[in-house]
């Protein structure tokens, strides 16, 4: 017979899986998943009103940049998953107002638009030279109605050369000016220095950070959510010292808080305690880098 105390201290879909055995509940806390927070909901906020505004011949860009592990790629899969591809009736058409793609480590022309037909799933034209390449992007990309890009690693720029930084950054700003298309980067700080590579396209972006987590209530908010998702039968409960010393191992960063926390969970889960306290979550380690699952 299962032993749950209640299960009013977890959110809905913790509570669907609570009386899963002990193994399938580990599965579940190391799943992927969105914990909507004040900060985040702004900058998806700011995107969707990016993305309702009409064309226009300069629309508004955006620049989302953060230290590594902020939560900058589950932000943006996030406001993609909000705007899936649609189908049009009336044009017999699927719509997809919003694709995302990853910059390349050493991109260009070619590498860029290739990876816009296979976000698309149009054939990536490899035998095609750049300008031929280009025109059938651009039609794919007006067939679908595409209105803003979302470019993650957008720092990725700085790896090519001077020439391909301003081919790529010139890249950027024609997509925008001729399919009249909101561009979205998402990076590291750096970010800022491959846009700024170019004044005109540079001018057109909105800057945004993902500042580290501070010992306030919007970390103690963070937390809460982030313990009401695990299935674990037990309430959980840190105290102000045990949130400060979370906060210190993990230097702030939002990736090294969810694998912290994800590692103590699974130890109450193992240890049969079902459930984190102060003792508990000093048995945790900080995460190196290479541990994290939270980008």
């Amino acid at each position: 017979m299962i032993n749950v105390e209640s299960v009013d201290h977890l959110a809905a879909e913790a509570q669907d899986v609570i009386g899963l055995d002990a193994e399938q509940r580990i599965g579940v806390v190391w799943e992927d998943r969105w914990i909507e927070y004040p900060r985040a909901s702004q900058l998806l906020n700011i995107l969707g009103d990016v993305l309702a505004r009409p064309r226009t011949t300069r629309m508004p860009s955006v620049a989302i940049y953060a230290d590594s592990g902020m939560g900058k790629t589950m932000l943006l899969q996030q406001f993609l998953a909000l705007n899936r591809t649609s189908y049009d009736t009336k044009t017999a058409s699927e719509r997809t107002p919003v694709i995302a793609l990853q910059m390349a480590s050493k991109p260009n022309e070619k590498r860029f638009y290739s990876q816009i037909l296979d976000v698309l799933g149009a054939p990536p034209g490899n035998r095609l030279g750049l300008s031929d390449i280009e025109i059938l992007a651009l039609r794919v990309l007006r067939h679908v109605n595409a209105k803003m890009l979302l470019i993650d690693e957008a720092h990725n720029i700085l790896a090519a050369t001077y020439s391909e930084q301003r081919a790529m950054l010139n890249l950027i700003r024609f997509l925008s000016n001729e399919l009249h298309m909101s561009i979205v980067c998402f990076g590291v700080t750096d970010t800022r220095e491959a846009i700024s590579g170019d004044a005109q396209l540079a001018r057109r972006f909105k800057e945004y950070p993902l500042p580290r987590w501070q010992a306030d209530e919007e970390f103690q908010m963070l937390v809460v959510k982030i313990l009401r998702n695990f299935p674990l039968r037990r309430p959980s409960k840190l105290s102000p010292r045990a949130l400060k010393h979370l906060l210190q191992i993990c230097d702030g960063v939002t990736a090294h808080i969810f694998t912290t926390l994800q590692e103590a969970a699974v130890l109450a889960i193992r240890t049969e305690q079902e459930f984190i306290d102060d003792a508990l979550l000093n048995k945790v380690e900080a995460p190196s880098a290479a541990e994290i699952h939270y980008a």
